[in-house]
Parts: C-alpha cells; sequence; structure tokens
C-alpha cells in the first residue's frame, strides 16, 4: 500500500501498514546501526527509553541483539519488535521464551516483546518510541512510499527521538542510515568494514531507498560516494598503518573538501562517517 492511501486507511482503523518483505535475519547483521544508536543522547535523555525494531524479519534475534547493545549504555532500555506477518511474531515470541528459560546467551531478563505492527508503530497505553529502528524495510517498497512511511513513523516518536532508517548488506559489513526527526531528515551515515575494503562506493548498492536510485551525476550523494572512492585511492599509502588510520584521513580530506564530517575520531575507526542530511539530500526533495 503506497503513501497517503496508508495512512488514510490507517485512520480508518485498519492496521497494520506495510508489506510482507523477505525478512532476511542474520546474527549480527546490524552491530554498525546498533553501535551508533547506542551513542544517540535522546536514550540518555528520555525518562521512558522504549526502542522499537521495527521489520525484524523471519527470526527475533536482531532485536535481542538491539536490548543487549543499547542495555549497556542505559540499563533500563526496553526494546518491542514489530512485524507485519503474525507468524514472524509467533517465532519471535517463541525464542523469547527459550531467552526466558536461559537456554541462549541473552539475559533471561532482556526487557524485549515482540507485536505484530507496521509504519504505524503501535504502541500501548499511549507509549511513543525514544528510537525507531527501520532496517532493510522501504528497500523493498518504491521509492515513492519513503516520504510518507518516513512521516508515519515519525509521528509515533517521543518529540526528542529518531527514526533510523536503512538498509546493510546479508553480513553487516556495508551499511548505511538516515537519522529522521520530527523536523525531517537530520543527518546520513555511512559505516564499512575496513579490512580488505576496495573502495567505499561500494555502499552504493546498500544505500537507504530514498538515495539509491540518485547515484547519478549531478546528485548530492554521487559527488559524496565520488569523493569518499577519491580520496581513500589517494591515501592507500597509509594502509600500511592499518585501515582504521586511512579511513581517518579520509575524514579529514572530505572536511577538507567542504564535507560537514560529524563522526567522532574514536568512531571514525569503525568505519563510520555521517555528514548533515541537507549534504546529500536529493534534488528536488522537500520534507514539507
Amino acid at each position: 500500500m503506497r503513501g497517503g492511501r496508508a495512512i488514510a486507511a490507517w485512520l480508518d482503523g485498519a492496521m497494520p501498514i506495510g508489506a510482507v518483505t523477505r525478512g532476511t535475519t542474520n546474527t549480527n547483521r546490524l552491530r554498525r546501526v546498533d553501535r551508533w544508536i547506542s551513542t544517540l543522547g535522546v536514550l540518555q535523555r528520555t525518562d521512558d527509553p522504549l526502542v522499537v525494531d521495527l521489520g525484524y524479519g523471519a527470526s527475533g534475534v536482531t532485536a535481542f541483539e538491539l536490548q543487549a547493545r543499547l542495555a549497556r549504555v542505559r540499563p533500563d532500555v526496553q526494546v518491542t519488535g514489530l512485524e507485519i506477518a503474525p507468524e514472524r511474531v509467533a517465532t519471535a515470541v517463541a525464542q523469547l521464551k527459550d531467552v526466558r528459560d536461559g537456554r541462549t546467551s541473552f539475559a533471561r531478563d532482556a526487557r524485549v516483546a515482540f507485536a505484530v505492527g507496521g509504519f504505524e508503530v503501535p504502541l500501548p497505553a499511549g507509549r511513543r518510541a525514544a528510537v525507531i529502528r527501520a532496517f532493510n524495510v522501504l528497500r523493498q517498497y518504491d521509492e515513492t512510499a519513503v516520504p510518507d512511511a518516513w512521516r508515519l513513523m515519525v509521528s509515533r516518536l517521543q518529540p526528542a527521538g529518531l527514526l533510523v532508517e536503512g538498509t546493510c548488506n546479508e553480513v553487516g559489513r556495508v551499511s548505511s542510515w538516515v537519522a529522521v526527526g520530527q523536523g525531517g531528515p537530520e543527518s546520513f551515515s555511512v559505516s564499512l568494514r575496513l579490512t580488505e575494503l576496495e573502495h567505499p562506493s561500494i555502499v552504493a548498492e546498500r544505500l537507504p531507498k530514498v538515495l539509491i536510485h540518485r547515484n547519478v551525476p549531478g546528485e548530492p550523494v554521487h559527488r559524496f560516494l565520488a569523493d569518499l572512492d577519491r580520496f581513500w585511492q589517494h591515501n592507500a599509502g597509509l594502509g600500511t598503518y592499518g585501515p582504521a588510520q586511512r579511513w581517518i584521513a579520509i575524514a579529514a580530506a572530505m572536511t577538507g573538501a567542504g564535507w560537514d564530517v560529524r563522526t567522532p575520531r574514536k568512531r571514525l575507526r569503525l568505519g563510520e562517517l555521517t555528514v548533515p542530511w541537507a549534504q546529500v539530500e536529493p534534488r528536488g526533495y522537500s520534507w514539507g
């Protein structure tokens, strides 16, 4: 169901909103974005640290992993996994029983729950999420469906909350995402496994849906990826000191070329790089 029609259906009481996707799930696949989410100030400031794993797929493992990672910085964090397919929710609930019975590596008292839901993000008792992570979900939709899906999910956030929407490859070594707040998209991030990385533009295959078709000459994201590749090549000699040093040099070169890199040095070592959304925003795009 597309954009405005989907929102109209929700207002008429027809839920959930969305379409069943492939549901590919792998252990540790979302570690890169999880580490980034763990740094968000909203997790420290909120009185209700509720995080939603939207469209977790055929297994609930990503919700358990998300809770375990965020609990290191916010012990009382709660993660709710939402899936549009009831059979996937049933599978995750069965996995949760195994967790409670101590048959997994996750904490038996992990604050994790599962429910049926889509872009409308149904939460009990009027609660709103501090963070919604929606990964590898919109990739299978039309680009035209993205703005309305974003708006609907953002409407279920706390005032300072963030939607983190993006894509990664099957083993989680290539990843990118957009952070969206109440006022619209705020930042764009890439995160790459630097060891044996041939060229950073490999992330072009895993751009968020709103950007993946915009990697063409004349579009800002195309220039962004071209600059990453150019500076990666220019700093090849630093590879003898390790790929992290090469990536740190890239970040400095990107800054010199006018990119507003907002990634702390310690996170650069992880292969991350974040810039304001305005610097990669597709031509003709408008949140309003």
